[in-house]
């Protein structure tokens, strides 16, 4: 199963109403760093990161276009 980096969330509120959203939709996602970056808050190098399983990345990716004005994210090269 390999994931993929879907989002870097700005603030815990967006992480919440993204977590639901994924939740919601039974989409299965883990979040990196998400308690190691709150110990060093402002310092955007060490963000959490919401991570999706590559064949659901689309799908999320639409969704959380909804969000926010613009394109759906899209999937890092490396």
């Amino acid at each position: 199963m390999a994931f993929v980096k879907l989002i870097v969330p700005h603030d815990p509120g967006e992480l919440a109403f993204i977590r639901s959203l994924l939740d919601g939709n039974g989409i299965c996602y883990t979040v990196r760093d998400e308690y190691f970056s709150s110990l060093y808050s402002g310092v955007s190098a060490l963000a959490c990161s919401v991570m999706v399983e590559e064949w659901e990345f689309d799908r999320a990716a639409i969704l959380l276009s909804k969000l926010h004005d613009g394109p759906p994210p899209e999937r890092d090269a490396g």
